[in-house]
């Protein structure tokens, strides 16, 4: 257990919240999962039940009533000012929005304790853009998580200059503390060190299909057959959700907009958004 953080609460159920979140209780801590209302907390539950299921199956040590004892460590709350009461750290998982995060930490800043850590897990957004909305930019800094937090588990951790190194230490120890990778950045980056390297990437392949070069599928095929890798490019973007790199290429250059567009209207209109809802490049039962 990280002695200076105990209770924690994570805003946000979507994807990769909710393995936050329930990683974090995995991992012995107090938890309380935030979401603006009941319906959206029914959708959690469900990806809660599953990721217990998806430990048991996966993780080792995780049979024997340890992946379903997580569950009771595991609060659900539709009400913010409830939800960060009396948290040693918050984790932000909104949406992808500069106005939305902002927005967040002005109603958080008057909510949460004195005390309290806030840590961004925006993969694209660099901290010092919402630092002065948290109204605590010493005690303010990103913690980003990749897809999977239990199998591909690295934590990447990147202050801003004012953030508190007292603060950005017990952090890594609670990254530590929940079974991460601690990866240490020495100044602000956007992307991090994982999408700097994945989100060329992606676009890349994109850029393949949406002009016309090669189909989704065959790109795919080319490149786990070359190097042996799992996944293609088209097969992460599924996991990933297709929202999440849209909202991405939409603030781009020229090209990047129109790889959204083609995005929006071949995909995301039709309700094709990857992996979570069924549907995206491929189909899932």
């Amino acid at each position: 257990m990280c002695q200076n953080i105990k209770r924690v609460c994570v805003l946000g159920t979507g994807v990769l919240g909710s393995q936050i979140a329930y990683q974090t209780a995995y991992s012995g801590f107090d938890v309380v999962a935030y979401d603006i209302n009941d319906e959206i907390l029914e959708g959690a539950k469900e990806r809660f039940a599953k990721l217990v299921a998806t430990y048991k199956r996966e993780v080792p040590g995780a049979s024997g009533g340890r992946a379903e004892d997580a569950l009771s460590r595991l609060r659900l709350s539709a009400d913010l000012a409830d939800a960060v009461r009396d948290v040693d750290l918050v984790i932000e998982a909104v949406p992808k929005s500069l106005d939305i995060k902002k927005q967040t930490y002005e109603q958080l800043a008057s909510l949460a304790p004195a005390r309290t850590i806030f840590a961004t897990n925006s993969s694209t957004l660099l901290p010092s853009h919402m630092a002065a909305a948290t109204g605590r930019p010493d005690r303010f800094l990103a913690l980003h998580f990749a897809n999977e937090v239990w199998r591909f588990n690295t934590a990447e951790i990147m202050g801003t200059p004012d953030t508190d190194p007292a603060v950005y230490h017990m952090v890594v120890e609670f990254a530590t503390a929940i079974g991460m990778v601690p990866i240490e950045l020495h100044k602000e980056k956007a992307g991090y060190v994982l999408n700097s390297l994945l989100v060329p990437f992606l676009n890349a392949a994109a850029a393949l299909a949406e002009g016309g070069y090669a189909d989704p599928d065959d790109v795919d095929k080319t490149w786990r057959i070359a190097t042996g890798a799992p996944l293609g490019p088209f097969q992460m973007y599924d996991v990933i959700g297709l929202m999440t790199p849209y909202n991405i290429l939409i603030h781009g250059d020229q090209d990047d907009r129109r790889i959204a567009d083609w995005l929006k209207k071949n995909y995301i209109d039709k309700g094709k958004l990857g992996v979570a809802t069924g549907a995206g490049f491929y189909t899932y039962s």
